[in-house]
């Protein structure tokens, strides 16, 4: 192994070049083979936030870049600390979300044999990233730190994962050895000959909706969205990731798709012969539930071109600035009155929210905490829905105003993330309120991560639904076999357990307590755990209703 050397090395111009891409948090665990990075960033304006866990770290990273739109950095050390990682990463590239991963890695001199805590981690990380590779020197690392951020944030975004070898870290770097200018990719204009391909159809249409993806809230086009919309007449639904990227009360609304069965929404996909599809990406809901004959026409407006699959068979796509596209399109087609049964989607939405409000039953209904978690949190604040029955109620129910201001994982769907990645929601924006919604099977994936938040004081409010099991898919099996199996626990006294970590903890023993405990635990400025009991009859009473549910438009 190479000797440290004294003066400038490859730790501290990875540093420098973190510094020129605007880095300015890294989350992670060091460990003795990059503890000379870890010294690097102590001694740099960045922000370095120990976490209690790599994967929780990664979930921080993510979240932290799926809101700025800058990449999320985390950091571990080699091994089992860089494959602790592999989730949160295979996570924000599932999820579209801009991330560096940088890991420590054995030196080059013992890569090739049989060695320590050696696995090849490029090759782990090659399938869930959109690049993966190791640093080879230290005059690599200028371009090798460029070449990760412009990947990582370049549309469409994903995670990016870098190796450092131990004797590469400690390399002396030549002085010569700067960050590189950045070059930011700015998308092009949309063809005109296809913005008028896709006119025609409308012109011809008779019953166009819209529907709006991930693309649509990362690229900022929601002012351009609601333009398109008031002039065409098209009704609009979002998915999870799209949610808010139109107002949840603007007219032309007719809410979140993606629930696993046939929701309000789906309805206004029944009459439709074009689907317009605006920053929507396969991941986040199979066609299938909205175009099942495959028989729709759909134009495709994206800065890239649409994923292959029978039902979503492309007959116009429009590649480019998605604001200008919808712009060009606007200009292009004659104006169009509101759409009727926006209305009626949007209300048959608002009266299941107004009677969960009014529901005093205990334990809660779903619907009562949703209700009531709507109305502690304003306009602008940020919720992060976890994976389980939560996300089911919290995404088709909860009314969004603004985009990536209700945060769920509709990629992976990964389980546990709400809790970490609200600490990197509230630092990259530490003007909002942020609350973490969680079943009580998620949080206590991630629990740990209390201590991060009470030693980093940050403020943390967390939402648990707790009903002693994994709900979701009790639901589903109640569904699809009748039986349930190994769905249940037993949790720890919550709130004596948020104690232990300095936090404090509240639990709801009526209805009428939730909405202000939530308030008042928003309001504190330190870390608090509230605990909702849920009653999750209501799963399959959701279902029967829908089921049962014909032409309510």
């Amino acid at each position: 192994m190479a000797e440290q050397r004294d003066g400038r090395t490859a730790a501290d111009l990875i540093v420098e070049c973190l510094l020129a891409e605007g880095v300015e948090v890294v989350f992670g665990i060091p460990g003795e083979e990059n503890m000379r990075l870890t010294n690097a960033l102590d001694a740099s304006p960045i922000r370095y936030v120990l976490t209690r866990h790599e994967q929780a770290a990664s979930f921080m990273a993510e979240m932290y870049g799926r809101v700025t739109g800058k990449a999320g950095v985390v950091s571990a050390t080699l091994g089992p600390g860089a494959i602790n990682l592999q989730l949160g990463v295979a996570d924000a590239t599932t999820n579209s979300t801009p991330l560096v991963a940088i890991s420590a890695q054995v030196g080059q001199f013992r890569e090739y044999k049989e060695s320590h805590q050696f696995v090849d981690l490029v090759s782990l990380f090659a399938p869930i990233t959109q690049f993966s590779g190791s640093v080879p020197s230290a005059a690599a690392v200028p371009e090798m730190l460029r070449r990760a951020f412009k990947t990582a944030q370049s549309e469409r975004p994903g995670a990016v994962y870098l190796a450092v070898p131990e004797d590469v870290e400690v390399e002396s770097a030549a002085a010569e050895l700067k960050p590189l200018p950045l070059n930011v990719v700015h998308p092009e204009a949309p063809s005109a000959s296809q913005v008028g391909r896709a006119a025609a159809i409308l012109r011809e249409a008779r019953n166009p909706v819209l529907l709006a993806g991930h693309g649509a809230a990362r690229n900022h086009a929601g002012a351009a969205l609601v333009r398109f919309a008031e002039h065409t007449g098209v009704a609009v639904a979002t998915t999870f990731h799209g949610k808010g990227v139109l107002a949840d009360d603007h007219p032309n609304s007719m809410g979140t798709i993606g629930f696993m069965r046939r929701d309000y929404a789906n309805f206004g996909f029944d009459q439709a012969d074009v689907i317009i599809a605006v920053g929507y990406e396969l991941q986040e809901f199979d066609p299938v539930k909205i175009n099942p004959d495959g028989d729709k026409q759909i134009i495709h407006i994206h800065r890239f071109p649409a994923e292959v699959d029978a039902h979503y068979s492309v007959s116009v796509g429009i590649e480019g600035d998605i604001s200008a596209s919808l712009d060009a399109l606007r200009e292009a087609v004659p104006a169009r009155g509101t759409p009727t049964g926006a209305a009626k989607i949007r209300e048959l939405v608002a009266d299941e929210l107004a009677r969960g409000q009014q529901d005093d039953r205990f334990p809660l209904s779903p619907q009562r905490i949703v209700a009531d978690t709507r109305a502690a949190l304003g306009r602008d604040d940020i919720v992060l829905v976890d994976t389980g029955a939560v996300k089911m109620w919290m995404a088709r129910l909860y009314p969004t105003y603004s985009a990536n201001t209700c945060l769920i994982s509709n990629g992976l769907s990964t389980m546990g993330f709400s809790l970490p990645g609200a600490l990197g929601a509230h630092l990259a924006r530490p003007d909002r309120r942020v609350l973490a919604v969680t079943g009580d099977g998620a949080f206590l994936m991630h629990s740990q991560e209390i201590e991060t938040a009470v030693r980093e004081h940050l403020p943390l409010t967390v939402l648990v639904w707790e009903d002693s099991g994994y709900g979701l898919i009790e639901w589903k099996m109640r569904l699809e076999t009748g039986t349930v199996s190994n769905v249940h626990f037993r949790n720890p006294e919550i709130t004596q357990y948020a104690a232990s970590f300095g936090a404090t903890g509240y639990h709801v023993t009526q209805a009428a307590d939730l909405l202000p405990t939530l308030r008042k635990a928003l309001d504190d400025d330190g870390v608090s755990i509230v605990v909702a009991p849920v009653d999750y009859a209501e799963n399959i009473s959701l279902t029967d209703r829908l089921g049962g549910l014909t032409d309510p438009l």
